[in-house]
């Protein structure tokens, strides 16, 4: 862990630490919220602890204080959580293997996946990962935990602002990728997707589909690349067979 911190730079480490600060504001809404609706002290802190992963978890407790059963918040939670499996897929070469492997996997979330990403090459990209990661893993619960204490005093923790800090801090990580056009071009694919059926469709399922549109932006774009260097290919086949031909 020492030798990752001397990895990262001060600018990846000061974003870290906003992440941080960010994460630990948003698990404070989260605990509160908990605690506010009728729900044990515990079970948030508990949550944060053994799922480290937000959206999920407001899902879960959402459905529990709105009446909905068990199984129910638990199927809603893990289908918010789907977006993972690209995340898995992102980044296999930071993750480690073995028993590292589970803990790695463990501390996978959007801010972890988002630093490695930005980051230029393996060593750093595994750095980031992981310092982020168990950052987020001790900041998530302790906010929680913090929450859950001021629940009876904050009875609504939205008119704080709190629940905008969580996006708008992710939304600055991915911002540079942005300066890729077919980064952009998924990107606003998704978007539009997911604006367009969050009014019809419950939580989770709209990020979902908008995976799917990335997904095939991303294909169609690879698609033709591959066109287009094939058909190069073939122009310089055909240029260098006649230039041959032209000699003889």
């Amino acid at each position: 862990m020492r030798s990752a911190w001397r990895t990262l730079d001060r600018g990846v480490l000061t974003g870290i630490a906003a992440i941080c600060l960010a994460v630990a504001m948003i698990g404070v809404s989260y605990g509160a919220t908990a605690v506010t609706s009728g729900l044990p002290g515990w079970l948030p802190v508990l949550m944060s602890v053994a799922v480290v992963a937000g959206g999920s978890e407001f899902v879960f407790i959402g459905i529990l204080t709105a009446g909905g059963g068990l199984v129910a918040a638990v199927l809603a939670g893990l289908l918010v959580n789907a977006r993972h499996l690209p995340y898995g897929l992102s980044v296999p070469d930071v993750v480690g293997t073995g028993w590292r492997r589970l803990l790695g996997t463990h501390v996978m979330n959007d801010e972890s996946v988002a630093m490695a990403l930005a980051q230029p090459d393996r060593d750093r990209r595994r750095a980031a990962y992981w310092v982020c990661g168990l950052s987020v893993l001790a900041a998530w619960p302790l906010g929680a935990a913090l929450g859950a204490m001021l629940g009876a005093v904050v009875p609504d923790p939205s008119e704080f602002g709190l629940d905008a800090v969580f996006p708008a801090v992710l939304f600055s990580l991915v911002l540079p990728a942005l300066r890729e056009p077919l980064t952009r071009t998924a990107a606003l694919a998704g978007a539009v997707v997911a604006a367009a059926t969050t009014p019809f469709l419950g939580a989770g399922l709209p990020v979902l589909l908008a995976l799917t549109a990335v997904l095939l932006v991303v294909r169609r774009a690879g698609t033709s690349e591959a066109t287009t260097t094939a058909n190069a290919d073939q122009a310089a086949r055909t240029e260098s067979t006649t230039a041959a031909a032209g000699t003889v």
